[in-house]
């Protein structure tokens, strides 16, 4: 269980703050069950429910700054991901974002920027698909390494590209 205060990641919505813990008076909702109220750290304005026993959505703590140092050093030896043919793109991109894995979204990452390098050089766009699963991709990976190493978000990239280049 997760405490008042804690930083968790949950789903697609992101690093979010746990404000409280307790049952909701909103309809439709069972009001004996115990739910985590949580407040997304880049919206602000948004608030997220979550039955504390939900066996359905993905959430864990953010990691430490060591993890996060430990994950930058580690960017160049993460494999892409593999996608097994273009009918299947999506899914493979939807799979990996859903495990709220920060090593899945370095994966789809990488995979996106090689498969965009090329698409450039043979003269094509990124597609809309492939556009909408980075920012997607980058924003959760992003948002939870700014918060950890107390840093803008706009400043993430910069600084794995610098870290990266200065251990090569």
């Amino acid at each position: 269980m997760f405490e008042k205060g804690e930083y968790v990641v949950y789903g697609s919505k992101g690093v979010c703050q746990i404000e409280d813990i307790s049952q909701i008076d909103i309809p439709g909702v069972d009001r004996n069950r115990l739910y985590y109220i949580m407040r997304p750290v880049h919206n602000s304005n948004g608030t997220v429910y979550l039955p504390i026993d939900s066996t359905k959505a993905v959430i864990r703590r953010v990691m430490s700054k060591e993890e996060a140092c430990r994950l930058i050093d580690e960017i160049p030896q993460i494999e892409e991901l593999s996608v097994p043919d273009e009918k299947r793109r999506e899914l493979s991109y939807k799979e990996a974002m859903k495990t709220c894995s920060v090593r899945s979204w370095v994966s789809i990452i990488k995979a996106l920027y090689f498969r965009k390098t090329e698409r450039l050089a043979a003269g094509k766009k990124i597609t809309a698909l492939d556009e909408r699963y980075m920012k997607a991709a980058e924003h959760e990976l992003y948002g939870e390494l700014s918060l950890v190493l107390g840093m803008p978000q706009e400043e993430v990239e910069t600084y794995i590209h610098d870290h990266i280049e200065k251990k090569n």
